[in-house]
Order: structure tokens, then sequence, then C-alpha cells
């Protein structure tokens, strides 16, 4: 027992330990309760106060936000207030100016119909007075039917018929006038543009046409030229196509031939085979051969040369080689190449005068006869074939164009093929380039003479001035000067449909008045 008792109470003083240990325990847990709870509610408050805060500021943000809102609102109100009262302002001025307007209007449309009631009181009475007056017309008008004989109708025909003739004499004057104005300055400026052509060019080859005379060293040649039987001379004729003459006339061999490359070749040859003093039919074969060589050698450094002298360029060989030939052909007497030569010149010279290509005028103008090469071996004219060879060795249109155009057998397609034709034309008929024989001068002479007497009221007809003009004498009183110049140009006309001339005929249309009296 005594020994439980110091257990018991151990063992009490342990569950008083633990019931104080416990209530200690309870009374700490309460006590951090109490804290935990005083902090909780101090945090509570503290958020509370926070959110209090946060809302108070948020209040007075939103308020500043609709301060600000409204003061914008207010502006554009106060700025859309300005602007309905400018556009009311401006709507109440249209509205006075179109009030103004409207009253402006009703006036004058007052003014306008006043107006109108006073026209139409106008017009009755005009009215009125047109019926009078018409009245009184036909009334005046059956009084001169009566006096003269005539109607209206028949006088007024007669009226119309003669104004209708005056006003055709006017015209025809007028016409005239025109007509002379315009042809004294194209004839003045034209004129002008040949003279300094013609006075730059200065050329004279007119030739000999179908001889070429040899001079010989002695008379004793012509037996040697002749050789034994005539078989020398047989032997020249048959390789050069030309026929020799020889007769009395002394020291000289006279070559005979239409072709004047033939009679060139044979003059050549002769004048070689005397001065080498071997004259046989093999010797006369071999340097007739040669001396053809030679002249085609010429004739092509002298189509060079002419083309260096007019200043241009880049032909094809074989269009330098015909143009060569040109040199040994001849048209009335004219070289044909010199006469290409100074066509060239000439159209280079209008065309600059003009402000035309002068290096196109001058090409056409130069190869313009080269068609008269192959003229005689082959079908067609020599423009035609010309234009034939230009366009095959690779000449341009124009070009082509100005060869075909300057006979006027096809349309020119450019002023330099026109300025062709008169440049061809100046050439030939300038005084002394070419011939025309006795018999077809007087026969062109005599059909010019006759077509200006086969018009009624001509007396006579002149041809003067180496047929370059015509003057036609009118008998007296037959004719007026509006049926004289119409004669004039009928037979202008008539000369250049039926007649083939050299440059141009001028007509030239005469007529006279005289009034005799005697005095007694």
């Amino acid at each position: 027992m005594e020994t439980m008792i110091p257990i018991l109470t151990g063992l009490v003083g342990i569950v008083i330990g633990l019931i104080g240990f416990k209530a200690f325990q309870q009374s700490l847990d309460a006590k951090r309760r109490t804290e935990a709870e005083s902090q909780i509610l101090q945090s509570t408050q503290n958020a509370q106060r926070e959110a209090e805060n946060v809302i108070k500021e948020a209040k007075i943000e939103a308020k500043d936000i609709l301060f600000q809102a409204k003061s914008e609102i207010e502006a554009k109100e106060k700025e859309k207030r300005g602007e309905l009262q400018a556009m009311e302002r401006k709507l109440y001025q249209r509205e006075e100016a179109f009030e103004k307007k409207v009253s402006q209007f009703d006036k004058r449309d007052e003014d306008l119909r006043r107006k109108e009631r006073i026209i139409k009181e106008k017009e009755e009475v005009l009215q009125q007075k047109v019926a009078t007056c018409e009245q009184a017309i036909k009334e005046h008008r059956l009084a001169l039917e009566q006096v003269a004989g005539i109607t209206a109708d028949e006088a007024k025909r007669q009226l119309l018929s003669e104004i209708e003739s005056e006003a055709r004499m006017d015209a025809a004057l007028l016409g005239k006038r025109i007509l002379d104005e315009a042809k004294e300055q194209a004839d003045r400026e034209a004129r002008e543009i040949v003279t300094r052509s013609i006075q730059r060019i200065t050329r004279d080859y007119v030739n000999e046409a179908t001889i070429s005379v040899v001079p010989l060293a002695n008379d004793g040649m012509k037996g040697r030229i002749i050789g034994r039987e005539g078989r020398n001379i047989r032997a020249l004729e048959a390789a050069t196509g030309v026929d020799l003459i020889i007769d009395e006339t002394p020291e000289a061999v006279i070559v005979s031939g239409f072709d004047p490359l033939r009679r060139e070749v044979a003059k050549i040859a002769l004048e070689r085979l005397m001065q080498d003093g071997r004259i046989h039919p093999t010797r006369i074969e071999e340097v007739v051969e040669k001396v053809k060589g030679e002249l085609e050698k010429l004739m092509r450094e002298e189509a060079e040369k002419v083309i260096f002298e007019v200043g241009l360029s880049d032909f094809h060989p074989e269009i330098v080689k015909l143009l060569g030939r040109l040199k040994y052909r001849t048209s009335y007497g004219q070289n044909n190449l010199y006469h290409a030569r100074e066509a060239s010149y000439i159209c280079g010279i209008m065309a600059a005068e003009l402000g035309l290509d002068v290096k196109l005028a001058k090409r056409g103008a130069l190869l313009h006869d080269i068609g008269k090469v192959v003229s005689h071996e082959e079908e067609g004219t020599h423009a035609l074939l010309g234009a034939e060879i230009a366009k095959k060795y690779g000449e341009s249109e124009q070009i082509v164009n100005a060869i075909a155009a300057h006979h006027e057998q096809v349309e020119p397609i450019c002023p330099e093929s026109v300025l062709v034709a008169a440049a061809e034309a100046l050439s030939a008929a300038r005084p002394g380039a070419r011939r025309e024989t006795l018999e077809a001068y007087v026969k062109r002479l005599e059909k010019l003479e006759s077509l200006a007497t086969s018009y009624s009221g001509v007396d006579k007809a002149y041809a003067i001035q180496a047929g370059r003009e015509i003057r036609v004498i009118i008998r007296q009183g037959e004719l007026n000067d509006t049926e004289s110049f119409a004669l004039s140009r009928d037979l202008a006309k008539k000369i250049e449909q039926e007649l083939t001339y050299p440059g141009q005929i001028k007509v030239t249309v005469i007529r006279e008045s005289r009034y005799i009296e005697f005095a007694k």
C-alpha cells in the first residue's frame, strides 16, 4: 500500500500535470485564436477601408471622366450649334436672294407680258399695213405689166438671164485675173529657181550625129587600110559594125555609123593600126577586141568620175557599168551621160532651193536615162526599162518612180520625181543642147500654126522664137476678151496633147479694136 501511494501520488500528479498542461494548452489556443481573430478582424477592417478608398478613388475618377466627356460633348454641341447657326444664316441669305430673284422674275414676266401685248398690237397694225402694201404692189405690178406689155414672170426670167450673163462675165474676168496673178507669181518664182540653177551650170556638148573623121599621115595609108582586094577594110567593118568611107578627101578617112560606141571603137582601132603599121585581118580583130575592153574600162571610169562630181555614192557595179555606156549614146546630138550629169546638177540645185531631199533628187536625175542603154535591145520605153533596171539593182522606190515618171508615163509619188522631170526638160531644152532636123523642125512649126488657125475667129497665126511661141491674131469684132482668153487656154491644151516639143511653147492671143471715121 505504502508503495502504491507514491505511485498513485505520481499518477495523480501526472494526471494533474496532464490536465493542467491540457488546460494551459487550451488557454494558449484560446489566446492564439483570439489574436488570430483580432488579426483577421483587423485585416478585414483594413480591407474594407482599402476597398472604401478604392471605391472613393474610382468614384472620383469616374466623376473626372464623366466631367471630361460632358465637357467634350458640350464643346462638340457648341461647335455643331455654331455650324447650324452659320448654315441657318446662309440659308436665310439664300432665301432672301431667291426672294429677290423671284420678285425680279415676276417683274420681268410682267414687263414681258406688257411688251408682248404691245408687240401683238404692232403685229396687227403691221399685218394690216402689209396687206395694204401687197394690194398696192399687185395693183402697181398690174399697171407695170400693162405698160411694159410683159408679165412679171417673164420680166423676172429676163432679169435673171441678164444677171446670170453678167455674173458669168464677172466670174470669167475674176478667174482670168486670179489665173494671171497665179501664173505671174508662179512664173516669177520658177524663173528665179530655174535661172539660179542654170546659171550655175555651163555645158556645151552637141556632138556629131553619124560620122567621125580619122586623120591620116598621108594618102598612101588609104591603100594599106583597104588592103588587097579590100580584105582589110572588110575585116575592119565586120569587126566594128561601121562603114569606112575612103574617098578623095585628102589625108582623112570617114567612119560612118549611127552607134557612137561602134564609131569610137573603129576610130581608135584604126588609129592604133596605122601607128603600129601591121594592118591585116587577124591583127585588126585583135586590136578591135583590145579597144573594146579598154573602152569598157574607160566608160566605167567616166561613170565613176561623174558620180563623184555630183557628190553621190553607193551605186551597184552594174548600174555604174550601164551609166558609163551612156557616154557613147546621144539624143539629138546631146551626149546622154553629160546630159544626165547636167540634169543631176540642176535637179540638186532646185531641190536645195525648195527644201527637198537633194541627194534623192540628184540620184534620180543622174539615173533617169539609164534605160537608153538597153532600149535598142529590149521592148519598151527607156523610162520604164530604166525603172526596171533600177529596181533590179536595189534602188529605192522613189528613185524607181522618178525614172519611170520623167516622161509622165506613170504618176509621180514624191516632189523629187517632179523635179527630175523638170531638170531633164531644162537640160534638154536649153539653147544649144540638142539639134533637130530641118524637116522635123519645119513640120512642127507648120503643125503649130495649123492648130491655131483651126479655131473660129482666128485670122492669122505665126510661130516665132524657133517654135517656142505662137502668136494668134483674132479677126476684129468676132471674139471678146473673155473668149480670147478661153481660146488661149484651149489652144495651149491642144498643143500639149497633139505636139511633141522640147521645153514649153508660149501662146499669145492678140485682139485689137479699130474705129475709123472720116472728117468731111
